[in-house]
C-alpha cells in the first residue's frame, strides 16, 4: 500500500477598506512575485491559529476578525501528496508591520490593482474569491513529471448552493 503524505498550510489575506496586504517574495525564497502571508500549520495547533502565527510572523500583525474562505488542494498521485492550504480573509487587526519581514518587503495594494502586479498563476487564480460570499474549493490533481494537470474541480459555495465553477478530467 502507497504511503499519503499530507502537508497542511494557510493563507490569510489581511484587508484594510479597500487594500490588501501582500508580500513581494523575492525568487530564492521560492514562490516568487506578491502573496498573501501564510505557511505551514505546525502541529497540533488548529489551522486557523496557524493562520493566525504565520501572519503574526511574517507581517508583525495580530488578526481579530477571521474567516474562513476556502480550500485550494493539490493532489500528486505518482508521490503519493496532498498538499492542502487552508484560506482565511482577516478584516482588522493591531500591531505594526515589520522594519525587516522574513518573507519579503511588505505592500499595501489596492484589491482592484493587485492582479496587475507579478504573482504566481494559482495566487491569481485564488485571489478574487477571497472577496466573493460564501467559501471556495479548488482542487487539483497534478502529474510533476509531465509537468500536467489531470484533473481540476473549481466550486464557489455561495449562501444558498453549491455553484460549480469548473470540474474538468483532462485526458
Amino acid at each position: 500500500m502507497k504511503v499519503i503524505t499530507h502537508k497542511i498550510y494557510t493563507m490569510c489575506m489581511v484587508q484594510n477598506g479597500s487594500q490588501v496586504l501582500l508580500i513581494n517574495r523575492p525568487d530564492h525564497l521560492g514562490f516568487p512575485g506578491y502573496i498573501a502571508p501564510g505557511g505551514k500549520v505546525d502541529f497540533p495547533e488548529s489551522i486557523v491559529n496557524g493562520a493566525i502565527r504565520e501572519v503574526r510572523e511574517e507581517t508583525g500583525l495580530i488578526v481579530k476578525d477571521i474567516v474562513y474562505k476556502g480550500l485550494d488542494e493539490f493532489c500528486e498521485p505518482d508521490q503519493g501528496l496532498r498538499y492542502m492550504v487552508f484560506n482565511y480573509l482577516a478584516t482588522s487587526f493591531e500591531g505594526e508591520l515589520l522594519e525587516h519581514p522574513p518573507e519579503g518587503e511588505l505592500v499595501w495594494v489596492k484589491i482592484e490593482e493587485a492582479l496587475k502586479l507579478p504573482m504566481q498563476d494559482w495566487f491569481k487564480r485564488r485571489f478574487p474569491l477571497f472577496f466573493q460570499q460564501g467559501t471556495f474549493e479548488m482542487s487539483f490533481v497534478w502529474n510533476e513529471k509531465r509537468n500536467e494537470t489531470l484533473e481540476e474541480t473549481i466550486k464557489n459555495y455561495g449562501l444558498d448552493k453549491a455553484i460549480e465553477v469548473v470540474s474538468a478530467q483532462k485526458a
